[in-house]
């Protein structure tokens, strides 16, 4: 692999930077942990402080998000803060950096703006995170739902790209499976893939459902709707920020509902670390064409 850099600095984050450091080290190149101290130890790999580790290497790595609501990075592996201050700031200066979430970083620290890309833009990157995010709440599905997947009677709301690969292994597992969408081109590609499929605002017209997983970031599933469709159903929400189900009204209903966030790195921390350095590596071939 030619990156035009020979060392990584990863600085912050949780097992999917320890398994990007690992798939890194094994590629051949030289590695530095930074904000990992409570690791004990890792071959071929140094852990130092932050400071160490952007001032040793050529390319740095920041997690996603690449910094917290405090404006630290961050590093449940560190027993210290890490702020972007200082000399730390000094040594990452003329680097390329490499986060999730750039405007994170430019609201915190806009001096290091200029070189630094953001691999959770990308859409090789959204597209593999989807497949570990529909592989995530399938691990959910069986260990909650008291049935097989196979002949349960599931509901796919939305079809982004979590929708499309959760649809494709619902279908493969021999799920009952009805997918909503609003576009009426996302409903012609469901009912071409052999998928029954429904439009999102008339939900209100199906039955019950016993899996139901979401994907629309918008109060979608509301007091009426788990009402008609929801209420003996395991509810499994992967929207971001508060998700699609309106939590008052299902608690009240009885209704168990999940929301499943940031599943890649709980679920497959190996593989979102994976797909962090390949989105990497894409990065740094075109910018060194």
């Amino acid at each position: 692999m030619k990156t035009g850099c020979g060392s990584f600095a990863i600085i912050g984050g949780d097992k999917r930077q320890l398994y990007c450091a690992r798939s890194l080290c094994d590629d051949g190149f030289a590695v530095a942990l930074g904000g990992f101290d409570s690791v004990a130890e890792m071959k071929n790999i140094e852990i130092t402080t932050p400071f160490e580790a952007a001032l040793m290497s050529e390319v740095i790595i920041l997690p996603l998000p690449c910094v917290n609501q405090k404006g630290l990075i961050p590093a449940p592996f560190s027993k210290e803060d890490i702020t972007l201050t200082g000399e730390l700031v000094s040594a990452m200066k003329g680097k390329r950096i490499f986060c999730g979430m750039k405007e994170r970083l430019e609201s915190v620290c806009p001096v290091l703006s200029s070189s630094t890309y953001d691999y959770y833009d990308r859409e090789e990157f959204a597209v593999c995170n989807a497949v570990a995010t529909a592989e995530g709440a399938l691990e959910i599905a069986m260990r909650s739902f008291e049935g097989t997947i196979n002949g349960a009677k599931c509901l796919v709301c939305g079809y982004g790209r979590i929708g499309k690969a959760l649809s494709s292994m619902l279908k493969n597992l021999g799920a009952d499976l009805t997918v909503s969408a609003r576009k009426p081109s996302d409903l012609a590609w469901i009912e071409l893939s052999g998928i029954k499929a429904v439009r999102t605002d008339e939900l209100y017209k199906q039955e019950g459902f016993d899996i139901i997983f979401n994907t629309i970031p918008a109060k979608i599933l509301t007091c009426v709707l788990l009402a008609k469709i929801a209420l003996h159903a395991v509810i499994i929400d992967l929207a971001s920020g508060d998700g699609g189900v309106d939590k008052y009204a299902a608690e009240r209903l009885g209704v168990t509902h999940i929301h499943a966030l940031s599943l890649p790195g709980k679920a497959a921390p190996k593989t979102a670390g994976e797909i962090v350095k390949k989105t990497i590596y894409h990065i740094l071939e075109e910018d060194d064409r």
